[in-house]
């Protein structure tokens, strides 16, 4: 019986075996739940300046622009600066944003156009931030714990959109949005604190600067690499035909279920959390490519079947089925790019990660609210699911590559898993030789 839940409950050892991962993980925690707060309280009080479905979607078109331009810097600059210092920087932002939304919150007749302005600076922050979070990971987590670490972090990030847009509903409900921009602050708060505890992190060996020229050599490296551009357009196609988050609050006007609307939003990270909670078998698969496909394809049809459905009940489980294929493709995606990129690279890569899984939800807005208003919020919802699967099964074809990668034999994770074992070897060296002379 012990031996079955070893197998089936996550993998713990990244815990065990590195501090840093064990504070950026808590850190996360509290700043995932503070921002789910005011991730459901944003739409929710345009819908209520404007009642527009078209006005909700925007918000994706304006988070757009900034996310792209700001995304593939943060990926130069996390490879030439300090990470610590950029997280640290970017949170403390990202705090006085959410001070912004508090105050227009708390005005007699709140304005719409500074929940535009802050939506794009938030774009802005978490793309110069997210690369530097993302490259951390393959250095402070040793090579074969990859996949385990991913998991965790999944588990992590789900916990917070399971607990806080539940939460959210509730609180916006009964105490309104400013209450919930409050305690977004309050967990950014928290959130510098724990950063300042981090250990720098600064570039290895010597980097150029954050230029337009290494960021054009990141991109083509990524485009030399088909097993990395598979996980990209898989992705990214994904995210644009299924991900019609911006108009759950029509669809639950549309199911005379407004007070589930928080369950809605909640349902889909629930079902990721199902899969990180039983995440044991993913230490032990090595076919990553696989996981990207068929977890991408179970998103879209969870999706779909969903946006068919009438019954609150039945949306919400389709929901929960579509959470847990989204999380199989994360997995799969996060393990191939820990496994396969150079450190030299890492920071731009990971901008580039930043697009293909943040701009992808963010064009999945602006599609979902146009063709609401076009076609009907159900309409929207279940066509985008089934184009979703399509694209899946047209990219997979076209980039052969990634079926097929296998992590015991592709020569980029042999490579990657031979320098970081030299340079764990070198460290623990070095730590010897420093207690020795003391």
């Amino acid at each position: 019986m012990t031996r079955t839940l070893g197998a089936i409950l996550p993998d713990l050892t990244p815990f065990r075996s590195s501090r840093e991962f064990r504070l950026l993980w808590v850190q996360g925690l509290v700043t995932f739940f503070g921002s789910s707060m005011a991730m459901i309280a944003l739409p929710l009080q345009i819908k209520d300046l404007t009642d527009s479905p078209l006005a909700v979607g925007a918000m994706g078109a304006v988070e757009l622009v900034p996310l792209i331009v700001f995304g593939l810097y943060g990926g130069a600059l996390a490879d030439a600066t300090d990470r610590r210092r950029v997280i640290l920087l970017t949170e403390a932002g990202l705090g006085l944003l959410a001070v912004v939304l508090l105050m227009n919150a708390l005005l007699p007749e709140p304005a719409l156009w500074p929940l535009y302005v802050v939506a794009a600076g938030v774009s802005a922050l978490a793309g110069l931030q997210r690369p530097a979070l993302d490259s951390l990971l393959a250095r402070i987590v040793p090579h074969d714990q990859l996949t385990a670490a991913a998991a965790l972090n999944s588990l992590r990030w789900q916990i917070a959109a399971v607990a806080g847009p539940s939460l959210a509903g509730v609180v916006v409900a009964y105490a309104g949005t400013a209450t919930a921009y409050a305690i977004t602050i309050v967990g950014f708060v928290a959130s510098v604190l724990m950063c300042l505890r981090l250990s720098p992190a600064p570039p290895s060996g010597e980097a150029d600067s954050p230029s337009l020229r290494s960021i054009v050599d990141g991109a083509r490296y990524a485009w030399s690499k088909p097993v990395l551009l598979g996980t990209y357009v898989i992705d990214l196609g994904a995210m644009f035909f299924a991900f019609p988050l911006a108009i759950f609050p029509f669809l639950a006007q549309d199911l005379d279920a407004q007070w589930a609307l928080g369950l809605m939003y909640g349902a889909i990270p629930l079902g990721s959390i199902l899969v990180s909670l039983t995440s044991g078998w993913a230490s032990r698969v090595r076919r990553h490519g696989l996981m990207v496909v068929f977890g991408a394809a179970g998103w879209g049809l969870g999706i779909a079947v969903a946006g068919w459905m009438s019954n609150i009940w039945l949306v919400l489980l389709c929901l929960v089925v579509a959470g847990g294929g989204d999380a199989i493709s994360g997995l799969g995606r996060a393990t191939i790019w820990n496994q396969t990129i150079p450190e030299e690279f890492r920071g731009r890569l990971a901008g580039i990660e930043v697009l293909s899984y943040s701009c992808g939800p963010q064009l999945g807005q602006v599609r979902a609210g146009a063709m609401a208003g076009w076609t009907g919020t159900r309409t929207a919802v279940w066509s985008g699911g089934l184009a979703c699967v399509a694209a899946v099964g047209l990219l997979s074809a076209v980039v052969p590559k990634l079926l097929t990668y296998h992590a015991d034999t592709d020569e980029d994770a042999l490579r990657r898993r031979a320098q970081k074992e030299a340079a764990d070897a070198a460290g623990a060296a070095g730590s010897a030789e420093a207690a020795g002379t003391a």
